[in-house]
């Protein structure tokens, strides 16, 4: 099974400061055919204007790992921990038994483009957690690299559920490939560019899912950047 999940068909949401598209649901919008795909429950795609951002706020029981596409973002939470992340940086939050944190854009004349993903924890009501780890465009470039993985594998950050995270840069002749063991999902998401994946032409806010596919093909990119997640069912 391939599935398009155009990007244009996505939910959306306008409050002024942030531009959000949800390739889920999520808070205001509701769509029973897109409640998550395995444990990834959330794809939000934001655009944070200058000097705004997220107040304080609690979670509880989740993975979040956010990937910065463009800008800044400030983090702060209840577990004392404090940074930007910026282009290349992959953060995870193990919101656990709770947390609370803000994330903000302090730049003056910038807007801050950053996918906030959301992926249920194999184990509710772990102890918090916070990681954070850089990856240079090169480890990128015309390959898959490992961002996230229940394991830390290859420098990836750890999430508490037994998912992997990749992201690629692909232009012209590049390409990579990705065996999917049997009984798991994929999911592809591009977040830039235009990219072919199993055959299927994919622009910006496009994905995939793909079930008892033995592999993902991805090839043909012009600009493209894209994270791909191996998922259990």
């Amino acid at each position: 099974m391939i599935e398009l999940r155009a990007g244009a068909d996505r939910g959306h949401a306008d409050h002024g400061w942030l531009k959000s598209q949800h390739s889920f649901s999520f808070a205001d919008y509701h769509d029973p055919q897109h409640m998550g795909f395995g444990p990834l429950r959330v794809i939000n795609e934001d655009r944070v204007a200058p000097g705004m951002g997220f107040g304080t706020h609690g979670h509880r029981d989740m993975e979040i790992v956010s990937y910065v596409l463009e800008g800044e973002l400030a983090h702060q939470d209840s577990m004392g921990n404090g940074s930007v992340i910026r282009p290349g940086d992959v953060q995870r939050m193990s919101a656990g038994t709770g947390v609370r944190h803000s994330e903000f854009n302090h730049a003056k004349d910038r807007t801050t483009h950053f996918l906030q993903i959301w992926i249920e924890p194999a184990e509710r009501g772990i102890a918090p957690g916070y990681e954070e780890k850089h990856f240079p465009e090169a480890a990128k470039r015309g390959r898959l690299a490992l961002l996230a993985s229940p394991d830390g594998g290859e420098g990836s950050v750890t999430l508490h559920q037994d998912a992997r995270l990749y992201a690629g840069l692909f232009d012209g002749d590049e390409r990579a490939s990705l065996q999917l063991a049997a009984g798991r999902l994929g999911y592809v998401h591009l977040a830039r560019g235009t990219l072919t994946v199993n055959g299927r032409a994919l622009v910006a806010g496009d994905a995939l899912k793909l079930a008892g596919e033995p592999e993902l093909r991805l090839e043909a990119g012009d600009g493209a950047e894209v994270l791909v997640f191996d998922l259990p069912r």
